[in-house]
């Protein structure tokens, strides 16, 4: 889980979900995990039809959780025994962090690098075949602004804006799935976001690894919120841009700027807190303190009073106390959070958080039901002051459509997938608010 790893789903979860295409296509992508992942199986399958792929499922996996990595081998071995005759390819940050675990298993025919498995030819015949085709991530200096001109989520698009991260969290491998921080080049996800609008987008989320840290590698070292304000300005025919997880250490002058100013901005922000104990925090070799967490959400709230905030929480962190899980707990309500992921610590091998004093998993299993029954408390106080409101949703599919804070909602009527329709809440129900067409 780091800075940006955010998931796919806006619930309280255990692990990274998993999507995958239907089951019938000659050419498969099962994607676990982050919307970078989701973002870059669009990549995959791009590739894999201009190389000519046939007859093949590609996984396209997850390190942040060791269950996340179990439930990749289980559906490889699943996918053999359905498809005994099709080609099992291997790829993403458990593919690039342990490649020899995945070409140990008789069930796979080739593994694939982070890097390599969004690369002209790397699903093309080979004439002489390799079965692990994995590079340094760490030698990796550029990420390529993919273009993208369909996306099987035909009611939103992610644009990768960045890959990798520069920092070193106690608890986290994916930088050793990814690499070290690199942008794509502003000019490059203009262009993207251009075509995809073009195609009738109405909503653009900009996503990667630690997306607070776009720019950084860059010349002269440009902002997120710099990079924002060129998109809403460069494509004022965009009605909806919205940023996936950030990093509460980093929100730059420029990003709060257009908090404050820009509307087509969404207002809400998927923090990576992580805890609310600062102890705990030093530990997890976070930047911020649980101070530092307070501070900035008052701070957009004073200029965004419509924002919503949800956050990545790790239940029980090795040495944590009950008082250091009692803060994290009371740092729901006190700043008033409406959507939490919840992941029980998984300590990962080979990282610091692995060789610390570890709970027992009944302690671990124990506060993470707390955190998420916190979860549902905060979801519900968040819901209810919604109802009697007019809230503007993208459809999402038959049903349902997302506020611009994020908020799910179930509503009555016909509307088409991908539009922005004015709902009226009546009420609130199952984590979601009910509506009917205004």
């Amino acid at each position: 889980m780091s800075g940006d790893h955010d998931l796919l789903d806006s619930g309280s979860v255990a692990d990274a979900p998993v999507r995958e295409d239907d089951p019938h296509a000659d050419v498969r992508v099962v994607t676990f995990g982050c919307r970078l992942n989701a973002y870059e199986s669009e990549v995959i399958r791009a590739r894999a039809a201009e190389d000519g792929l046939k007859d093949a499922i590609v996984f396209n996996t997850c390190a942040v959780t060791g269950e996340a990595v179990r439930q990749a081998r289980q559906a490889i071995r699943k996918a053999r025994r359905e498809r005994p005759g099709a080609k099992l390819i291997v790829t993403g940050c458990a593919a690039q962090i342990d490649p020899a675990a995945f070409a140990g298993m008789a069930e796979v025919d080739l593994v694939l690098g982070n890097a390599e498995k969004s690369q002209a030819g790397s699903y093309a015949p080979q004439a002489e075949p390799v079965r692990v085709r994995v590079n340094d991530i760490m030698s990796v200096r550029e990420t390529a602004g993919h273009l993208i001109d369909g996306l099987k989520d035909r009611a939103r698009a992610y644009v990768e804006v960045q890959n990798g991260c520069d920092h070193r969290c106690t608890f986290c491998v994916i930088p050793y799935g990814r690499g070290n921080s690199r942008s794509a080049p502003a000019g490059e996800v203009v262009e993207q976001i251009r075509r995809l609008t073009a195609q009738g987008y109405q909503e653009v989320v900009l996503t990667g690894v630690d997306v607070t840290s776009w720019g950084s590698d860059l010349p002269g070292a440009p902002t997120l919120g710099q990079l924002v304000a060129r998109i809403l300005r460069l494509v004022p025919e965009l009605p909806r841009l919205r940023l996936s997880s950030i990093d509460a250490a980093e929100i730059d002058p420029d990003l709060m700027r257009c908090l404050a100013q820009e509307p087509r901005l969404m207002p809400y922000l998927h923090l990576s807190l992580q805890a609310g104990d600062d102890m705990i925090l030093k530990r997890m070799k976070r930047r911020h303190s649980r101070a530092d967490a307070l501070k900035l959400i008052a701070e957009v709230r004073a200029v965004r009073p419509d924002t919503a905030f949800g956050a990545d929480l790790i239940a029980g962190f090795p040495t944590e106390t009950d008082e250091m899980f009692a803060n994290t707990v009371r740092l729901v309500e006190e700043t008033g959070l409406a959507f939490l992921h919840v992941f029980p610590f998984s300590p990962r091998p080979g990282t610091p958080a692995a060789r610390m004093p570890q709970l027992t998993r009944p302690v671990i299993k124990a506060r993470a039901a707390q955190l998420r029954t916190a979860g549902e408390v905060a979801l519900a106080r968040h819901l209810a002051r919604q109802i009697g409101r007019e809230v503007q949703g993208l459809v999402e599919r038959g049903g349902l459509a997302r506020a611009e804070d994020f908020t799910e909602i179930a509503f009555a009527g016909e509307a088409v997938v991908g539009s922005i329709v004015s709902l009226r809440v009546t009420g609130a129900e199952g984590g979601k608010l009910l509506a009917e067409l205004a």
